[in-house]
Parts: structure tokens; C-alpha cells; sequence
């Protein structure tokens, strides 16, 4: 039971991340659906299960140690390339909004320039990455289940403090813009985009256990925690969607309401998790074209910080509006490929699925 819940809670955290945590991801693809858009968190919910018992049951039966090896075995070596390609757009993207979204966390909370965010937060993961300082981003990292704690205590105030009831709420959460055309495309494109950015780490994480089922299982308490956190984090900006529509970081905001003192706090906690998801975000990037470590690694690493630094002016919830939902449709070559490679490898022929 314990390794259950180990993989499981790592599970959680390659998931919920900085996006999450800020409330913009969940109100462009269920709130801004409105009352539907709880049917599309649930059903998220089921995906995320079935998706996170598959990558680390087929992470278990390939006992795979690398990103790259992972994703030939399980998708060919044509469909391989595509999704290859696909987690490079992922990793790239996700590490650019996350420099979109530290300018936002200190214009909303402390009321300084996006720009004043954007350039420390660059500065601190080429520092983190150029070094290596992986007791740094394993600290950070820790913050996870204080993030978990703080949804759970903002969904228990939301609810008790409501701006009304939820059908007298739909109509203004359904004036709220999405990229999305509806729930049910709008749920999958969710999945398909998260599972996008975990996919490598989770099928490389279920290659650390031997035990087939106890990796199922451990990715399936995963899936299904993320599950609960969106629907909670969903409920929680419904109820307050009146006062918290117009921000870029509605959970922040109602956090702030809270208490601007905590509110300070969660930014913190907000800034630590976009640090800890932009540094593996650029790390992995750069380590998928060049050796780790080397002179031409911390070159191109802060060439694409330089680009993505300069990007990131677009703005956090114009990006994520953009970038999350196409990540999203490229994402599911990969469900595609999963799908298929839990039905091909048969249970016990570890290693066997060749590219």
C-alpha cells in the first residue's frame, strides 16, 4: 500500500503544476462551461485514472529508464516521431508559459511589472539549469502537498461563502472565454494536454517498480486524485466566478480574499511551482537535442530561454488559451499510442516491444 501511494502522490505531482494551481487552466476548460462543465471535470477525472494506470503499468512491464526509449517502445517508429515531436512542442511551450505566468503572479499580487517576474523567474531557471541544482528543485517540488492542503481549504471557503447559487451562476461562468467548442471536447483536450507533459516521467517512474499491478494501481490513486483536485478547484471558482473572472490567477485571488497575507503566501507557493515545472520543462528540452552538461547544452538552453523570454510577453492567460488546447489535440496521437501499446504488450514480456 505504501508504494501505491507513493507512485501515486509523484503521479500527482508531475500533473499539477503551476497551470493548475493558478485556476486559469480549470476555468478556460470546465468553469467556463458552467454547470456542464462538472460533468467535464468528472469525466476528466475517469480519463486521468484510466490514462495513469496504462502509463505506469506499461512503464512496469517495459522497465524503461529513458524518455526517448519510452516513447519508441510504446508508440513505432513512425508514430513514434510524431509523438516525439509532440512532447517537444510540449516541453518548449509549457516552459514559455510558465515565464508568461510569474509576471502574472507579481502584477496580481504585488502590483509590480509582469516584466519584473518574467526576468527574475528566466534568470532562476538558467541558474537552476546551467548548475544543476537538483536539492533546489527537489525542495520546491515538496511544496506539492501544501498546494493539494491549499485547494482543499479555498473549495471548503468558496463553498461556504458563495456569490449564489450554481444555476443563478451558470450564465455568468458561461460568458467567461474558452478555446474549447464544448465540455466533452474541452475534458479530453485536458487530459490529452497534461498527459502530454507527464507522460515520459510516469512511464519512467513505473519503471522503477517490478510489480506490474502495484504500478497500476499506484497510477490509478494518482489519476484519481487529480481528478478530485480538479473538480474541487472547478466548484470552488464557480462559486466564486462573480469576483474572480477577470483575473488571470482566480485561485490566487480567492486566497487573497481569504487573507492577503496568505494570499502572499500561495503566490509564493504559485512562484515555487512554476520554477520547479519550468526548470524540467527546459532541462528535459534541452537534454532531448544535446548532452547534459555540456558547453553546447547550456548554450542552446539559454537560447531557448532567450526566445521563450521574449514570447512570454504575450501574456499567461493568452497563452495558455492558445498553447494548452493545441497541446491538447497533438496529445492525442499519444492517448492513441498508449492506448494501443496496453493491448499489443501482453503482461509479463517486459522489454519486449520494440520500435
Amino acid at each position: 500500500m505504501k508504494k501505491i501511494l507513493q507512485i501515486g502522490s509523484a503521479f500527482i505531482g508531475i500533473i499539477v503544476g503551476a497551470g493548475f494551481a493558478s485556476g486559469q487552466e480549470v476555468l478556460q476548460y470546465f468553469t467556463s462551461f458552467g454547470l456542464i462543465g462538472t460533468v467535464g471535470a468528472a469525466v476528466a477525472a475517469i480519463l486521468f485514472a484510466y490514462l495513469g494506470m496504462t502509463l505506469t503499468r506499461l512503464g512496469s512491464r517495459l522497465q524503461t529508464t529513458s524518455h526517448k526509449e519510452a516513447v519508441y517502445k510504446i508508440s513505432g517508429h513512425h508514430l513514434g516521431k510524431i509523438v516525439d515531436a509532440v512532447i517537444i512542442f510540449t516541453l518548449f511551450g509549457v516552459g514559455m508559459v510558465m515565464l508568461a505566468g510569474a509576471g502574472s503572479i507579481v502584477s496580481q499580487q504585488f502590483g509590480l511589472p509582469s516584466f519584473i517576474g518574467i526576468s527574475v523567474m528566466t534568470f532562476l531557471v538558467l541558474l537552476a539549469v546551467m548548475f544543476n541544482i537538483d536539492r533546489v528543485v527537489g525542495i520546491i517540488g515538496s511544496l506539492t502537498p501544501f498546494l493539494i492542503l491549499a485547494v482543499i481549504i479555498v473549495s471548503v471557503y468558496s463553498f461556504s461563502a458563495m456569490d449564489g447559487s450554481f444555476a443563478a451562476l451558470d450564465p455568468i461562468a458561461k460568458e467567461q472565454p474558452t478555446a474549447l467548442p464544448n465540455w466533452i471536447v474541452s475534458a479530453i483536450n485536458y487530459v490529452s494536454f497534461n498527459i502530454a507533459v507527464g507522460a515520459a516521467m510516469a512511464l519512467v517512474m513505473g519503471g522503477t517498480e517490478r510489480d506490474e499491478r502495484t504500478a497500476a494501481l499506484g497510477g490509478l490513486v494518482g489519476g484519481l486524485g487529480i481528478g478530485v483536485l480538479i473538480i474541487l478547484s472547478h466548484l470552488a471558482i464557480f462559486s466564486k466566478i462573480g469576483t474572480v473572472a477577470s483575473f488571470e490567477m482566480p485561485m490566487l485571488e480567492i486566497v487573497d480574499r481569504i487573507s492577503p497575507v496568505l494570499g502572499s503566501v500561495y503566490a509564493l507557493i504559485l512562484c515555487g511551482m512554476i520554477f520547479n515545472t519550468a526548470v524540467s520543462m527546459f532541462y528535459a528540452f534541452g537534454a532531448r537535442f544535446t548532452k547534459i552538461g555540456t558547453g553546447k547544452f547550456k548554450r542552446f538552453i539559454a537560447a531557448a530561454l532567450a526566445v521563450a523570454f521574449f514570447a512570454s510577453f504575450a501574456g499567461f492567460t493568452k497563452l495558455v488559451a492558445f498553447f494548452y488546447p493545441l497541446i491538447g489535440y497533438l496529445g492525442l496521437f499519444l492517448i492513441a499510442a498508449l492506448i494501443y501499446a496496453s493491448i499489443q504488450l501482453p503482461s509479463g514480456a517486459r522489454g519486449k516491444l520494440s520500435a
